[in-house]
C-alpha cells in the first residue's frame, strides 16, 4: 500500500474518532504529494456540480437521489469543495490500491478551480447551476469563470447539465462541441415576472451583443429568454417542469407531481437539476420524488434551531442569494425578529460592496419587528439599512454570542442570515443556545 495514502487514512480515521479533521487529511495529504488527487481510480459515474448558488444542495439532492436509484455513493456533503476538502473525500473513499469504493462519485467543485480538477477527477456529468456575481475581490469577474469552464468543457465527451434559463451558463454549449447537452428549465409560474429590478448580470447576447428579449424572469436574470436575432436561448429542455403549486410544494414533470423539499423558485430549479442526471442513467424520477419529500436542509441552509421560538439560519454571499433569502423570510407568516452577521474574511471576500446591491428595502416590513446587526462588518450593515429607513429598528451587537442569546430573550421567531465565515461559528452558538 503506497505509505502516503496509507498515512493520511490513518490520519483521517483518527480524526474522525474525535469527530474532527475537516480537511485536515487532504492538506496533508496535498503537502506531501501535489498530484495526489490525480491518483485515485474513479468510479463509472463522476457527477461533478459547480456554479455559484446552489451547489451544496443540488449535489446532496443528486446522491441521496443515486443512492435512492440503488447506487453506492460518495460525495462532499458539507460542501467541502477546494482541493483539500475533495482530497480527503477520496483518500476516505479508497481502497490500497487507490480505487475508489463506490459505483457513483458526486463532487461539489468550486467554480473557482473546477478548471483544474476536471481532468484529475475523469468527470461523466457536469451540472452547471448557475453564474451570479460573487466575491469580486476572490473570483474576479463572472466573465473569467465562464471562460476557464469553457475551455475545460471544450473536448468534454460527456452529460453537460446546464440550466437552460440562465444566458451565462447557455453560452458553455456553444463551445462544447463533444457534449451531450441536456439543458433543465422551468416554466412560467406564480412568482414569475415580466419585468425585473433586480441585478441582471445576462442582458446582452453572447452570440451578437444585442439585447435579449424575456418571455418572464424567475429572479435575478433567471428566465426564460432569447436573442431574435441569432436564436441564442432557444433550447430544447432535456428536463422541463411547470405547474408549481407553492402552497402545496410540489410541481409537474413527465405528467406526474414531484415532490418541492423547500417553497421557492431556486429549490425548483435544484430539483430539475437532479432529474436532469437521472434521466441520463435512466432510472425512474420518482427516487428523486422520495428524496425530495424527505429532504432535510442542514449546514446553514434554511437550518432551524429551537431557540425560545425557532430560529432559522442562512448562508448569503451575494446580491442574489441575499435577495432569495429575504424573498422567503419576508413570506413567512407572524411577526419576527432578524440578525444579520457580515463578516469580511478570506473567504467571504473582503469587498462587501455587495450589500449596496442586494434588496435590502425587502425587509421595510411591519411584522419584522427587530433587526441586529453583527459580525465583524456589524456598522457597515446598520448603516446599509439606515439608507433604506429601518433606523428605528436596528440594533448593533457585534459578539455573535450575544446577538444570539438576544434573539433567544426576545421569544419570537427569528431568522439569521450569515455570509460564509460566520456561518459555522454561529450555529454553533446557536446548537450551545438551543432548548431541549
Amino acid at each position: 500500500m503506497p505509505l502516503k495514502l496509507k498515512l493520511v487514512q490513518t490520519v483521517h480515521s483518527i480524526l474522525s474518532r474525535f469527530g474532527r479533521g475537516g480537511s485536515l487529511p487532504g492538506e496533508l495529504a496535498l503537502r506531501l504529494d501535489p498530484d495526489f488527487i490525480k491518483r485515485f481510480h474513479m468510479p463509472p459515474i463522476v457527477v461533478l456540480v459547480t456554479g455559484t448558488n446552489g451547489k451544496t444542495t443540488t449535489s446532496n439532492l443528486i446522491a441521496e437521489s443515486l443512492r435512492e436509484a440503488g447506487y453506492k455513493v460518495i460525495n462532499n456533503r458539507r460542501g467541502d469543495n477546494l482541493n483539500v476538502g475533495i482530497a480527503t473525500l477520496l483518500a476516505s473513499s479508497s481502497d490500497s490500491s487507490w480505487n475508489i469504493q463506490a459505483d457513483a462519485a458526486v463532487i461539489e467543485v468550486d467554480e473557482l478551480t473546477i478548471f483544474r480538477q476536471f481532468r484529475n477527477l475523469h468527470p461523466t456529468h457536469l451540472v452547471v447551476n448557475n453564474f451570479f456575481r460573487d466575491q469580486l475581490d476572490r473570483a474576479g469577474e463572472m466573465e473569467t469563470i465562464i471562460r476557464k469552464i469553457q475551455d475545460v468543457t471544450y473536448d468534454f465527451e460527456g452529460h453537460l447539465i446546464l440550466n437552460g434559463d440562465d444566458p451565462n451558463v447557455v453560452r458553455i454549449a456553444d463551445t462544447a462541441k463533444k457534449a451531450h447537452i441536456c439543458f433543465f428549465s422551468v416554466g412560467k409560474n406564480p412568482i414569475s415576472l415580466k419585468e425585473t429590478d433586480e441585478a441582471s448580470e445576462g442582458k446582452f447576447c453572447p452570440r451578437c451583443g444585442r439585447p435579449l428579449k424575456y418571455e418572464y424572469y424567475q429572479y435575478s436574470h433567471i428566465g426564460r429568454f432569447e436573442c431574435e436575432y441569432d436564436g441564442f436561448g432557444r433550447i430544447e429542455p432535456y428536463v422541463y417542469v411547470s405547474d408549481i403549486n407553492y402552497n402545496e410544494k410540489y410541481f409537474v414533470y413527465e405528467g406526474r407531481k414531484i415532490a418541492s423539499f423547500i417553497n421557492t423558485i431556486y429549490a425548483v430549479y435544484n430539483c430539475a437539476a437532479v432529474l436532469a442526471v437521472l434521466k441520463t442513467l435512466g432510472k425512474d424520477p420518482m427516487c428523486a420524488d422520495r428524496v425530495f419529500s424527505s429532504f432535510v436542509l442542514k449546514e446553514g441552509r434554511n437550518e432551524v434551531f429551537n431557540l425560545s421560538k425557532p430560529c432559522t439560519i442562512n448562508l448569503v454571499k451575494n446580491p442574489t442569494g441575499a435577495n432569495e433569502v429575504m424573498k422567503y423570510i419576508t413570506a413567512q407568516p407572524g411577526d419576527k425578529n432578524l440578525c444579520i452577521f457580515l463578516n469580511d474574511n478570506d473567504q467571504d471576500g473582503h469587498d462587501i460592496s455587495w450589500i449596496w446591491d442586494a434588496h435590502f428595502e425587502r425587509l421595510d416590513k411591519p411584522d419584522i419587528k427587530t433587526i441586529v446587526c453583527s459580525g465583524l462588518r456589524a456598522y457597515d450593515m446598520a448603516l446599509r439599512l439606515k439608507y433604506e429607513g429601518m433606523e428605528d429598528r436596528i440594533i448593533v451587537i457585534e459578539d455573535s454570542t450575544e446577538a444570539v442569546r438576544w434573539l433567544d430573550k426576545a421569544d419570537m421567531q427569528s431568522f439569521i442570515i450569515a455570509t460564509y465565515t460566520a456561518l459555522h461559528p454561529t450555529r454553533a452558538i446557536l446548537r450551545k443556545e438551543e432548548h431541549s
